[in-house]
């Protein structure tokens, strides 16, 4: 049975959402018999329903049309980032996009890209900041070839990963803090203290103070507006005001590079090999190089 191709999914997609074949008839610019027409072939390619048709034009998903809608928004998302990856290859002037957040890149990123600009046949490396939740997605829809990440072990498998750093955490306070004096404390020990929330991700501390990059989080710590916990290379970048102090019970936080899974990219395994390189001379490398002196 022949394949649905990205028109029928494009088609599919719109009358899903709309939930109404007028409404996504004109969502696609198109006319309704045709669009019809479409979906009708579309069926018949997945061998049974997709859709429950009502009165006045209006539908309902089946079981197979849920099934379908999400296969197909991750098919013509994936066919979107390819285009974009190739496209920026073709060009005159190819360059490799690295997202990264700002103050996120545990002190590696001026190293890592000077060894990979030494490397022959090195492309030039455009770096694109966002914030944390937004790296990962950057990467995924084609905007990125790669991202400097925090690692966790819910990272979804769709992209590969390698490891940089593994870093004990610290919680940045200001001067005059009731724990600024201490050696280190525990998370129990912030109870209480506002953490921050980074904008305009969900997630964070609720009812946070919202953050939207280091310089930001750094000026609330050190006039007194909250405390947070982040890696300890944090301390490269802390102002005055600011002390850090180590939490003994906080989990180590791995910062590593993540890229397109099957990703054919020769500057793309170069950069990675590169970072790989420069972050095993770290005091808190993941894959320490036996032999090399620590550097900070």
């Amino acid at each position: 049975m022949d394949a649905a191709d990205t028109r029928e999914l494009r088609y599919f997609v719109a009358v899903a959402e709309e939930l109404h074949f007028g409404r996504a008839a004109e969502r696609l610019g198109i006319a309704q018999p045709p669009l019809s027409r479409a979906i009708q072939r579309l069926e018949r390619r997945m061998g049974g329903p997709l859709l429950e048709r009502g009165g006045n034009r209006r539908v309902e998903l089946t079981e197979a049309g849920r099934v379908l809608l999400y296969e197909a928004r991750a098919a013509l998302e994936a066919v979107a980032a390819a285009t974009r990856r190739t496209r920026r290859a073709a060009r005159p002037g190819a360059r490799l996009v690295l997202a990264v957040k700002p103050g996120g890149d545990g002190g590696l990123l001026g190293a890592v890209l000077a060894a990979y600009e030494a490397e022959p046949h090195a492309l030039p490396v455009e770096i694109s900041a966002a914030l944390p939740g937004e790296l990962p997605a950057r990467v995924r829809d084609g905007r990125a070839d790669l991202a400097l990440v925090h690692l966790t072990t819910g990272d979804p498998g769709d992209l590969e990963s390698e490891e940089l750093l593994v870093e004990p955490q610290v919680a940045m306070l200001p001067r005059g803090h009731r724990l600024a004096g201490r050696a280190r404390l525990r998370l129990a020990d912030l109870a209480g203290d506002p953490l921050p929330r980074w904008t305009p991700e969900p997630g964070g501390a609720p009812g946070g103070a919202p953050v939207t990059d280091i310089g930001h989080l750094m000026h609330l710590v050190s006039v007194g507006r909250m405390v947070a916990v982040a890696p300890e290379s944090v301390r490269a970048h802390a102002w005055g005001g600011v002390v850090c102090v180590p939490v003994a019970d906080a989990a180590p936080t791995t910062l590593g590079l993540v890229w397109p899974a099957g990703s054919r990219s020769r500057a793309v395994a170069a950069l990675v090999g590169c970072a790989v390189r420069v972050a095993g001379r770290h005091p808190h490398a993941a894959h320490p190089r036996a032999g090399a002196p620590p550097t900070a």
